[in-house]
């Protein structure tokens, strides 16, 4: 199975590279780049959020009458640990 060059990963270090010098290049660049995707944090969380929603209006067409069901159980749960917050300070 061959690997498209043009759709490789940032941190992905090409084939074919024949030069030593542009080999330790090559595998510096994906190095600082695997480091700093990993470590950019609100990359990360933006990129898990739009997945989510993608994931949730996916879910949403799929099945409404769940969707609803979700939001009205995550609604209860929320309630009832304020009030169970609420209840406990105001003791």
């Amino acid at each position: 199975m061959a690997v498209d060059p043009v759709n490789i990963p940032r941190t992905a270090v090409p084939n074919g590279i024949v030069d030593p010098v542009a080999s330790a290049r090559a595998e510096l660049k994906a190095a600082l780049l695997a480091i700093e995707e990993k470590g950019n944090v609100p990359r990360r969380l933006e990129k898990a959020t739009v997945e989510g929603k993608v994931k949730l209006r996916s879910f949403v067409r799929r099945n409404p009458v769940g969707a609803i069901a979700a939001v009205v159980g995550v609604a209860a749960v929320v309630g009832g640990v304020v009030w169970a917050v609420a209840r406990s300070i105001s003791r």
